[in-house]
């Protein structure tokens, strides 16, 4: 059980603490047991399960922050951290959502009222969406990516291959970041195109990692793709993309706050029962001081996250590259160094499968890589300033 109310008590509404504890109360039942984790992700090589994944969707939580007129409550970006605070602190594997909410959020801002009924709604229903930008040669320079789509009569032609895209194998459709237009500035040129999973000529190849089963690479060999499926304007998706990014590091911020504080109860749990030298370990200073140091920087994290959350609800309309990026790298970093003390203070247990910390130390250490690494988040936190 974690130690904290997240973000606290006296700041949550009656019925955001009671939905803080409606998720708690689902995670402890469904997967509390290291056994009941390992049923549902297959030894942890599968961190969605979309059985789950739909039995969350008939509790209306994958809507929390979608609108009414398609499905969802129409919450806040607050209920949306605590959403993903709590589902990842309790190990719920449904890895799919966070990239659906990043896929539903172009589309809400940019898409057809056609395409937010098909796609907002069928996340609220429980369809995984995905988002494809990485290319071979352009990950964090997106700017360089070569996918090309050529304009024909109807629609678009697609080639090209993405790559280390999340969840590709369970979407309905991928968010394609494709080149419209070749030639002139590198970030001019750009379209979003709301590709349906499978389409003639798409194959979707799993890459193995150290995470699991997660990632993938997308062929893309003359796909066609209608003009109304078109997200926002053609070679405009730049601009798109920069307003939506921000939403990315906020959710993901959202999601290592849960681990952090995950793979925290648990060292804490275990040097609370450890013994050496007659006195459980955590009784030592050298263990204390940690513990404390982590707690505290936990802490720092939950109020910057929500603190952001809380600046996108009163305006919606602000991008806050600054502060999302603070957030993520702040969160990320964070996380990995808890994971990793955790793995030092647990000693060779810590270590061992058997165990959730190193499975911990996996999942946040790529999280200082996805969704921009902590070198081009501190590379737009400095440009921020003038820089």
């Amino acid at each position: 059980m974690s130690t904290t109310l997240a973000p606290n008590a006296s700041a949550l509404t009656d019925e955001q603490s009671a939905f803080v504890e409606a998720i708690r109360d689902f995670c402890d039942r469904e997967v509390g047991t290291r056994e009941q984790r390992d049923t549902l992700t297959n030894n942890g090589r599968h961190p969605h399960n979309m059985e789950l994944y739909r039995r969350v969707a008939e509790l209306g939580w994958l809507g929390i922050s979608i609108g009414e007129e398609y499905g969802g409550t129409g919450g806040t970006m607050v209920d949306l951290m605590l959403f993903l605070e709590e589902t990842s602190r309790g190990m719920l594997p449904i890895g799919g959502f966070g990239v659906s909410m990043i896929s539903a959020g172009a589309v809400e801002k940019f898409g057809t009222e056609e395409l937010k009924q098909e796609i907002l709604g069928g996340v609220v229903n429980g369809n995984v969406e995905s988002i494809a930008m990485s290319e071979p040669g352009a990950g964090s320079d997106v700017g360089a990516l070569q996918c090309k789509a050529e304009k024909v009569d109807g629609g678009y032609i697609v080639n090209g291959q993405k790559t280390w895209i999340s969840e590709a194998q369970f979407a309905s459709h991928i968010l394609l970041v494709c080149r419209t237009t070749p030639g002139g500035r590198k970030h001019e040129g750009l379209t979003m195109l709301s590709v349906p999973v499978p389409s003639e000529g798409m194959e979707i190849r799993g890459i193995e990692t150290m995470g699991g089963e997660v990632v993938n690479d997308v062929f893309f060999t003359d796909v066609f793709v209608p003009d109304a499926r078109l997200v926002g304007a053609q070679d405009q998706a730049w601009m798109q993309l920069m307003t939506g990014l921000n939403l990315e590091r906020l959710i993901l911020a959202g999601l290592l706050l849960g681990t952090a504080q995950r793979a925290f109860d648990d060292v804490l749990s275990y040097i609370k029962e450890r013994e050496q030298f007659g006195r459980p370990i955590g009784s030592f200073q050298a263990l204390k001081h940690r513990v404390a140091d982590l707690a505290t920087e936990i802490e720092c994290c939950r109020l910057l996250t929500y603190d952001v959350a809380r600046k996108v609800d009163a305006n919606p309309g602000a991008l806050f590259p600054r502060e999302a990026s603070m957030a993520k790298l702040k969160v990320t970093e964070t996380a990995k160094r808890v994971a990793l003390e955790g793995m030092q203070m647990m000693g060779g247990y810590g270590y061992a499968t058997e165990y959730d910390m190193e499975g911990h130390v996996r999942q946040t250490l790529v999280s200082t890589i996805y969704g921009g690494t902590s070198e081009i988040q501190r590379d737009i936190i400095g440009k921020t300033y003038g820089l």
